[in-house]
């Protein structure tokens, strides 16, 4: 943006935040009329539209929320130096700005989150989770740093963006004691005819599962179909089906939800990715994130490793 006047950018950083001329008004102790001319004199200046109206509020367009995600960390960064210039030293903290795809099982998204955690660094996650088109808009203007999911970008949605490969593994399946006895043949004829619960649509593991089941022979009786995969989970823990989940976190369902593995198979392949939009991943959690993945958690050989898009 060019001729970028600062104090133009923090009362609009003060409006955005509090959502209304008026409250950002008793804020900066200055007239409504104040901040409003200045509002549109910085969106004249830039030529763009920032705020639109919705009823007694104003919401940000998409340009406006561009504009925020910068704002923020131009502000967050001049409170951090008006403290060291005080004299209190204040430790830098690292901000991770990520979606999860809500097709990804929250024991894997814990489990890829966790080695951030562990930076020497003080972090502040910001987690969010949705439908991966929203989530791919949100990173498109910078309001994430990157988006997990479980399949590369669609090649249909509009966003520029690169794929970096964390990991691959099987695919397990678990019951509680009880069903798992009901059904008590060899896995995975235990399936057949047995209640089963599905991912969504949404999810990749549900077309590369019901492949799987095709090839098999198996005609189990679909009970119940979860876009979230925590509520499947949940299901399976209270005797709803039979469910499937990613081998590398078997003993977390396992503990999680108490139920019992009754077999895997390395046929179905499930894959994890973190979307950004930089070609070569420069963010420390996200580097912490993608080297524990592809050390501990799948255990990715160097064949898989080269595989792997950065």
């Amino acid at each position: 943006m060019s001729n970028l006047n600062y104090k133009h950018l923090h009362y609009f950083w003060v409006v955005a935040k509090a959502g209304s001329i008026a409250r950002a008004s008793e804020q900066l102790h200055l007239t409504p009329q104040t901040i409003s001319g200045q509002l549109s004199l910085f969106e004249e200046i830039q030529g763009e539209q920032l705020f639109e109206k919705s009823g007694r509020n104003l919401v940000l367009t998409e340009a406006g929320r561009l504009v925020l995600s910068y704002a923020e960390e131009i502000f967050t960064l001049g409170q951090e130096l008006e403290e060291v210039l005080h004299h209190r030293p204040t430790e830098r903290t690292v901000q991770l700005r990520v979606g999860v795809s809500d097709a990804v099982a929250k024991p894997v998204a814990y489990r890829l989150l966790e080695p951030a955690l562990s930076l020497p660094q003080t972090l502040r996650i910001n987690c969010r989770e949705g439908k991966l088109e929203y989530l791919l808009a949100e990173l498109a203007v910078h309001k994430l740093d990157i988006v997990i999911t479980d399949s590369p970008m669609p090649p249909t949605v509009n966003v520029r963006g690169f794929n970096h490969l964390l990991g691959e593994c099987g695919t397990s399946f678990f019951a509680t004691a009880a069903l798992a006895q009901q059904y008590a043949t060899d896995f995975p004829a235990c399936l057949d005819a047995a209640p089963l619960l599905l991912p969504g649509e949404d999810s990749a593991l549900r077309s590369k599962l019901m492949h799987w089941i095709n090839a098999q022979q198996l005609h189990p009786r679909i009970t119940g179909e979860f876009d979230d995969s925590a509520l499947m989970s949940a299901f399976g823990q209270a005797g709803a089906g039979f469910f499937a989940a990613p081998s590398a976190i078997a003993d977390m369902v396992v503990k999680q939800y108490g139920v019992v593995q009754v077999g895997s198979t390395e046929e179905i392949r499930e894959q994890f990715y973190a979307i950004s939009v930089q070609r070569k991943l420069t963010h420390p959690a996200v580097l912490a994130i993608s080297r524990a993945a592809q050390q501990d958690l799948f255990g990715l050989g160097a064949s898989a490793k080269s595989r792997a898009l950065s």
